[in-house]
C-alpha cells in the first residue's frame, strides 16, 4: 500500500513539472489503492461482526 502511495505522489509530482508521458497510470495507481481500502474495509468488517 505504501508503495503505491508513494508512486502516486511521484506521479502527481511528475505531473506538476510536466514530466510525465503515462497519464492513465495515475488513474490506475488510485484505482489499485481504492481495491485495497476495500478489501482491507471487508476483511475489517468481516472480522467485527
Amino acid at each position: 500500500m505504501s508503495e503505491l502511495r508513494q508512486e502516486l505522489f511521484n506521479l502527481r509530482f511528475q505531473l506538476a513539472t510536466r514530466q510525465l508521458t503515462n497519464y492513465a497510470r495515475i488513474r490506475q495507481v488510485r484505482r489499485d489503492i481504492a481495491r485495497l481500502l476495500t478489501r482491507q474495509r471487508e476483511l475489517e468488517l468481516k472480522r467485527t461482526g
